[in-house]
């Protein structure tokens, strides 16, 4: 397999841009359902759109392989990083919640040498300095920093970078879309697990927004509601495949770098829903995210086109 840098770039940016839209939805549901209903109708309306990927890419036969416990193992961290980062959307602005989401890419590359043995040369480790330098500006230190829900977007960034690093290790045997449908079914079944332990316990009120989003009881949602929870499936189908496909033909210390490009979509999305103006601090920072991704890509190592 090919490391095709630029291709894996063009997958993650694309990826991004689609489940930042998701974002927006699930945070302006976050108040009325639960997250787990929320996920669980995502996940109905994503199963049969990636099983007609799985049907394409490799067949159906593909899903049943050596590699079955280590995909639910990535798919169960992919579950806790989604959680917790959803979680974290209705105790924090948007912008927030994402900006400390997107320090994946500094967990990423620290991990990238000792699980994958990729060498990390001093551009990239400028350019995920210099995006995370963005980040912060964008997010103006000390304005709400300290909620504790921004423990629950830190942690998430840390179970996505691997999850996405375990990505690139199985990268040569499995396709995305495969991996993309496991993560679909793990996502369902937690979903539906959690639901029914704490619907049994009988608890669906902690006093935080966050803890109440994952523990609400589920209700019936009207049909404006329901369709933009629905819409959450195919996006989740589309972007799941993308992102996963980045990180398998892409070495993960070249693309992690344009994780980044979802701090330009963030602030877009809070202002057009959600009425927050983004301010100067958001456009300087997107500034230096911007530098940040082409400085990554101007390294040598990013347009080699050796084999993985």
């Amino acid at each position: 397999m090919q490391n095709r840098a630029a291709l894996g770039i063009g997958y993650l940016c694309l990826g991004i841009l689609i489940f930042s839209i998701q974002d927006a939805i699930i945070k302006s549901v976050s108040g009325d359902y639960a997250l787990t209903q929320v996920v669980s109708i995502r996940c109905l309306v994503s199963a049969p759109i990636l099983l007609v990927m799985v049907h394409f890419d490799g067949g159906l036969s593909s899903l049943i392989g050596r590699e079955f416990w280590k995909l639910v193992a990535r798919s169960a961290l992919m579950l806790v990083a989604y959680t917790t980062y959803y979680m974290a959307f209705p105790a924090l602005p948007l912008a927030d919640a994402v900006a400390l989401f997107f320090t994946v890419p500094l967990f990423a590359m620290a991990l990238a040498a000792p699980i994958l043995g990729e060498s990390i040369g001093w551009r990239r480790i400028t350019a995920v300095a210099v995006g995370f330098v963005g980040v912060m500006v964008m997010l103006r230190p000390g304005a709400g920093l300290f909620e504790p829900a921004a423990l629950l977007s830190l942690f998430s960034s840390v179970t996505y970078a691997l999850a996405m690093l375990m990505a690139r290790k199985m990268g040569t045997e499995t396709s995305a879309p495969v991996m993309a449908f496991y993560q679909n079914g793990v996502y369902l079944t937690g979903a539906l697990m959690i639901a029914g332990f704490f619907g049994a316990i009988g608890v669906h009120e902690a006093g935080h927004p966050s803890i109440d989003f994952l523990i609400r009881g589920w209700s019936m949602p009207n049909t404006r509601d329901f369709l933009l929870i629905a819409s959450c499936g195919v996006i989740a189908a589309v972007a799941m495949t993308l992102l996963t496909n980045a990180y398998r033909i892409a070495k993960a210390s070249v693309v992690t770098s344009f994780e980044y490009t979802g701090m330009l979509w963030a602030p877009l999305w809070g202002y057009l829903f959600f009425g927050e103006i983004p301010h100067l601090t958001t456009l300087a920072g997107a500034g230096l995210i911007i530098a940040a991704g082409m400085f990554a890509l101007s390294s040598p190592s990013a347009r080699e086109n050796k084999p993985a």
